[in-house]
């Protein structure tokens, strides 16, 4: 399957380096948040990788709720797996969790559909910056601190009316930001479709944190940056 560039399995345990994970956030999601960078200091793997694998190991279902509850770091050894209680969760070696998702309806295995449907909610997960979250934080009159900007993926769920092999499609159907000190919690909704019919719905939420005034030649410098790192890695091999 297209993931196996992006993770490492051995003895049972999902590995992702920094390198993979870099890889995909800018190659399968065009997100170039630092935080995925290779040499953050406070790297991460994208939360939509981790959305990947458990689509590819367990199935796209009807109704799924993935609740991301810790940064995942470089090559932490990872366990998926479904417990009595019907939760999905991944684990590290010491029991700490990282993501929780919940699922009901119909299930299609099928690695046509699952990764048509993968890549198709990744790349519209990857356009947070600036395509949604500039123009509601310059709404808001807030932003990230330009120098280290942090925006942490905190949940999202969708739900479909049925599952099929049609291609689907994701379009942004309304967007918030609600301001409560320092920290915001964006909401992005979309709606789900193929063949050009509507056949579900779903949010995102995201929490964006050290939020400072807003000023707007720093978003611009913010911006030209990530347009910046996108060319180059677009000029990439």
């Amino acid at each position: 399957m297209f993931l196996d560039d992006f993770h490492t399995r051995t003895d049972g345990w999902i590995r992702i380096s920094a390198e993979q994970a870099s890889r995909f956030a800018k190659r399968v999601a065009g997100d170039f948040n630092p935080i995925h960078n290779v040499d953050a200091r406070r790297f991460c793997v994208p939360g939509d990788l981790l959305f990947a694998l458990v689509l590819s190991r367990y199935g796209l279902s009807q109704n799924m709720s993935f609740r991301f509850l810790s940064m995942v770091g470089d090559g932490v050894p990872l366990c998926f797996h479904e417990d009595d209680d019907g939760l999905i969760r991944v684990c590290d070696e010491q029991g700490k969790g990282y993501l929780e998702v919940t699922r009901s309806g119909e299930t299609t295995h099928d690695e046509a559909v699952v990764e048509a449907f993968t890549r198709c909610y990744v790349a519209f997960s990857g356009k947070n910056f600036p395509h949604y979250l500039k123009p509601l934080m310059e709404e808001q009159g807030v932003m990230f601190n330009p120098r280290r900007p942090l925006v942490i993926y905190d949940s999202m769920g969708f739900s479909l009316e049925r599952l099929n092999g049609r291609l689907p499609g994701l379009e942004l159907l309304d967007s918030s930001l609600s301001v409560a000190g320092k920290r915001g919690d964006a909401l992005l909704e979309f709606r789900i479709t193929a063949g050009g019919e509507t056949v579900g719905s779903g949010s995102k939420k995201l929490v964006v944190s050290g939020l400072c005034d807003y000023d707007a030649a720093a978003m611009d410098e913010v911006v030209a940056e990530f347009y910046r790192l996108k060319a180059a890695d677009e000029r990439q091999p």
